[in-house]
């Protein structure tokens, strides 16, 4: 077996975890995979993986070289891609995924745009409130928001969302504005699940953090609930600024606390491919890149 075949052998077991999964991608046995594997240590005079018999996992060096020949390969793809002309037009079914009410609020405009410009593709819309595997989901493109745990994904970064604590003027008429976080214990609280996985919530004033534990008073499964119900008074909630963003303009929504909020998280359009996508996929990520960057929700101003 040539060397860049071998190559791409190694990359393919490393993404797969497995020598079995991987010849059956390439259409070869897994006996051939691992000779070639075998082959190239052989060559390198290092090794590459380690082997059970469940699992195969990179070793240092393996991580190094897969990291190095994976750009590689991808320049080569790409090269040879643009010579044939095969991404120049965007075509097919993209499939887009978001949080739900970031997806409903701010993405979904961006899809209705992209569907206008482009006559041959197709999207699929998947939002969950849920980190979704891009590879295992088959997902072409994703907005995340927060820092990225998955190495292998490639990041656009288009802003920064805050949470924000805040409730109605006519519930804070009632109740009065908390000054401080330890103030929360005296007020009715919204959690909404779906964001808050604890009833802790975590504080900063300067460099010092604070964890307060709270008794909510209701808790709701979808972040819109939450939303609607801190609308019509019943409480003070916390939710992402890209949330409330519109009812704080509308003044519907008042922000407390905003002395103490925790640092911003990034967001993200993220995929697999980086730049080797296909058109259909490169034209979104730079709309979607667009928009969100023009999108005054979508940064770290009070």
């Amino acid at each position: 077996m040539d060397k860049l075949q071998a190559i791409k052998v190694f990359i393919e077991v490393a993404k797969q975890q497995s020598f079995s999964l991987a010849a059956d991608v390439l259409g070869m046995s897994a006996p051939t995979a691992t000779r070639a594997i075998a082959e190239l240590e052989g060559r390198l005079q290092v090794k590459l993986l380690n082997r059970t018999t469940r699992l195969v996992r990179l070793t240092e060096s393996g991580t190094r070289f897969f990291n190095d020949m994976q750009r590689i390969i991808e320049d080569l793809e790409e090269a040879e891609a643009s010579a044939a002309g095969v991404y120049s037009t965007p075509s097919g079914t993209l499939t887009v995924t978001a949080p739900i009410l970031f997806g409903q609020k701010h993405v979904m405009p961006i899809i209705n745009e992209y569907l206008s410009v482009y006559s041959q593709v197709s999207v699929k819309a998947m939002f969950y409130d849920k980190v979704t595997s891009l590879l295992e989901e088959e997902l072409d493109v994703a907005i995340r928001i927060g820092h990225l745990k998955d190495s292998n994904l490639y990041a656009t970064q288009v802003g920064t969302v805050r949470r924000i604590v805040c409730g109605s003027p006519r519930y804070f008429k009632r109740r009065g504005v908390p000054k401080y976080p330890e103030a929360l214990l005296e007020h009715d609280l919204i959690f909404p699940a779906t964001f808050e996985s604890t009833t802790t919530w975590q504080f900063q004033n300067g460099a010092k953090k604070e964890l307060l534990k709270l008794s909510p008073r209701l808790i709701c499964n979808q972040n819109v609930v939450a939303l609607q119900a801190a609308i019509e008074g019943r409480g003070i909630t916390r939710l992402m600024s890209y949330q409330v963003g519109e009812e704080l303009e509308k003044g519907t929504l008042q922000a407390v606390l905003t002395g103490y909020e925790e640092e911003s998280l990034p967001v993200n359009v993220v995929s697999v491919e980086g730049r080797r996508a296909n058109a259909k996929v490169r034209s979104f990520i730079d709309l979607a890149a667009q928009r969100l960057r023009e999108n005054p929700f979508i940064n770290t101003q009070e």
